[in-house]
């Protein structure tokens, strides 16, 4: 037993204050990388530490008892101060970049014609990129944060700043051969027109669809593409039309490289700057307010 002036092992409150957070054994092992049965030994060890019953299984989950709940209301506070200071201490002293997971397109095709302007204005948060087409989990090790469409409700252990609701809608180029024969057709003789796509985004063409009043079933499919990246030259190339979210696609519109004589409808999907919540840096605010801004500036 400790003595009524020291603290239990640290990594057996860590334990407890992620299991007492995400209502799990299994949640707080993932969140802190760790074994299932390694943290059920951490909950033991501090039961064991205080005398005291802290957590009784639940169905699946867990239910603090009223021990528990008076620790984690502490443990809460401490950890989430220890956070807060040891993130202001890492980026007040640029120990290291600000590590933001981004998929490829949207990297490629918004963020790096912006990246000179971003890091004019915001030079403190020494950004570095991990792009992928897959999803970017903003807890796994290397990553500070993930700027991403997704579908809420968001993960409860993570801090989400929403930017923009999503629009989708189909681009098509002048290049194309048959450019002004689609460029007048409606939405409806789309249906008869093989289209490009993207297994990335395998939903993008049906949410159009439904969203103009159009039978799903009836879509062709052309040439498809693993990223929407290709996808998006392949429709400046000429090759067909394609599907696109507007933010993509808006320097695109803006210097004539692609039309979108059929408009944009709304999807579920925000774009969203995710943060996970246990180790939330500073600077994900401000990088926040950044992309909040640029994305109110008129395209081109």
């Amino acid at each position: 037993m400790t003595s009524p002036r020291e603290l239990p092992p640290l990594n057996a409150l860590r334990a407890f204050e992620a299991t007492a957070r995400l209502g799990g054994v299994g949640r707080a092992a993932e969140a802190l990388h760790v074994t299932h049965g390694a943290v059920s030994r951490q909950l033991r060890v501090l039961e064991e530490e205080l005398g005291v019953v802290l957590l009784r299984k639940e169905g699946r989950g867990v239910k603090l008892t009223d021990a528990g709940e008076r620790l984690q209301r502490a443990s809460t506070r401490a950890f989430d101060e220890l956070r807060r200071v040891c993130a202001e201490l890492r980026a007040g002293a640029g120990q290291r970049p600000f590590v933001l997971g981004c998929p490829g397109s949207l990297l490629a095709r918004w963020l790096i014609p912006r990246l000179d302007r971003l890091q004019r204005e915001l030079p403190q948060l020494q950004l570095q990129f991990s792009a992928s087409e897959g999803e970017l989990d903003p807890r796994q090790p290397g990553l500070d944060a993930t700027l991403c469409f997704a579908t809420p409700p968001w993960p409860s252990d993570l801090q989400v700043f929403a930017l923009a609701g999503e629009r989708i809608g189909p681009v098509l180029s002048a290049r194309h051969p048959r450019h002004a024969l689609l460029a007048a057709a409606t939405p409806a003789q789309l249906l008869d027109e093989p289209l490009l796509h993207t297994t990335s985004r395998p939903q993008a063409w049906p949410q159009w669809a439904e969203a103009q009043g159009l039978d799903p079933a009836r879509l062709q499919r052309g040439q498809g593409f693993e990223h929407l990246y290709y996808l998006l030259e392949a429709a400046v190339a000429g090759l067909g039309v394609a599907i696109a979210p507007e933010l993509l696609v808006a320097d695109d519109l803006a210097a004539g490289r692609l039309q979108a004589a059929w408009g944009f409808v709304a999807t579920p999907a925000q774009l969203a700057l995710w943060v996970p919540r246990q180790e939330a840096d500073p600077r994900a605010a401000a990088l926040a307010a950044w992309l909040r801004a640029e994305l109110a500036r008129p395209a081109g």
